[in-house]
C-alpha cells in the first residue's frame, strides 16, 4: 500500500499564537498534496528556547489540550494523520518534551514523551525538561502503525528496534537540529552523520523512517532543515532543501516485510545473546 507522507519544516518566532497559525497552514497545505500523513517539527509552538542554561519554556501545555484540541479539528476535517511535532508538556508540575499523534478521524491517538535528552552547549534540553516515562509506543492509525520517537532519540539504535519489534509501520522523527556557531565539528560533517543513522535505521529495522527538521537562524543555531523520507532500505525519497514548507513523497508499506522476509533483520535475532547491552 502506498502512502503519502508530508515533511512539514517550520521557521518559529517569539509569537506562539503565529506559529500555531503557521503549522495549521502548513498542515491544510499537506492536505492538498493529497498527504495522509503530516509530521510537524519538535517543539513548533515556541523559538528553541533550551540554547542557555536557567531560562524558562516560553510556553506549556497539558496533553491532551487546548493545543490538541486545535489539531483534532484540523485532522478530522481534512481526514489528515498529523504526528504534532512536540511541544512542552506540562504535567504535575514536571515539564515533558511531547509528541502526539491524532487520527483522521479527529481522534487522538496518544502521546510520547521524549526518552534521551541532550545537555550540550546550545542544547540544554536535560536543565527543562524531564526524561519520557511512558516507554515507547506505537499508534494504530486508520492507515497504518506509527512509532514516534523525537530528534536526540534518532541518535540511539534502540528505541528504533523496540518499535520495530512493536510492529510500527513507520518511524517518526520529529526533529530540532543544526550547526552551532563557535563550535567546529571536529568529528565530521553533522548533518551527513545526522542521515546516515536515520537511514541506518531504516535498513537494520527494514522500516520507512521519516524526520522533519526546523529551518532558520535561531541565536547560534543554524537549523538546516533537510527533512527526510526514507524507504524502509534506506534509499532516500525525499530530501527537503533548507526553505520553510511542505515536502511529501511516497512510501510503500508493503517494501519493509518483503525485505524482512529476504534478510531476516527481526526473524534471526538471537536475544538470549544481547544481554550485556543492558548491564
Amino acid at each position: 500500500m502506498l502512502v503519502r507522507v508530508a515533511l512539514i519544516q517550520m521557521r518559529m518566532s517569539d509569537d506562539i499564537g503565529k506559529n500555531v497559525e503557521k503549522a495549521a497552514s502548513l498542515l491544510t497545505e499537506a492536505t492538498k498534496a493529497d498527504a495522509n500523513i503530516a509530521c510537524l517539527p519538535e517543539l513548533f509552538t515556541t523559538t528553541y528556547f533550551p540554547q542557555s542554561i536557567g531560562g524558562r519554556a516560553p510556553y506549556s501545555d497539558e496533553v491532551p489540550g487546548r493545543l490538541s484540541e486545535i489539531i483534532s479539528e484540523l485532522a478530522g476535517k481534512h481526514k489528515l494523520i498529523v504526528v504534532a511535532g512536540s511541544i512542552p508538556e506540562s504535567s504535575g508540575g514536571v515539564l515533558y518534551n511531547t509528541s502526539f499523534v491524532i487520527d483522521s478521524t479527529g481522534r487522538y491517538l496518544g502521546k510520547y514523551r521524549k526518552m534521551h535528552l541532550p545537555d550540550d552547549e546550545c542544547f540544554w534540553e536535560a536543565h527543562y525538561f524531564a526524561a519520557g516515562d511512558l516507554g515507547y509506543n506505537v499508534f494504530e492509525t486508520s492507515l497504518c502503525r506509527i512509532g514516534v520517537l523525537i530528534c536526540y532519540d534518532q541518535w540511539f539504535p534502540e528505541p528504533a528496534r523496540i518499535l520495530a519489534l512493536k510492529g510500527a509501520e513507520i518511524i517518526f522523527y520529529p526533529s530540532a537540529i543544526g550547526s552551532v556557531s563557535g563550535i567546529s565539528q571536529e568529528e565530521g560533517d553533522w548533518a551527513e552523520a545526522w542521515e546516515t543513522v536515520q537511514r541506518g535505521h531504516a535498513i537494520a529495522n527494514a522500516l520507512p523512517v521519516a524526520v522533519t527538521n526546523r529551518v532558520g537562524r535561531e541565536g547560534r543555531i543554524e537549523f538546516w532543515g533537510r527533512s527526510l523520507l526514507i524507504d524502509a532500505f534506506g534509499k532516500v525519497i525525499v530530501r527537503a532543501d533548507v526553505e520553510e514548507g511542505v515536502f511529501t513523497g511516497e512510501i510503500d508499506l508493503g517494501h519493509g516485510p518483503m525485505i524482512r522476509r529476504g534478510w531476516g533483520f527481526l526473524s534471526r535475532r538471537r536475544p538470549k545473546t544481547y544481554g550485556e547491552i543492558i548491564q
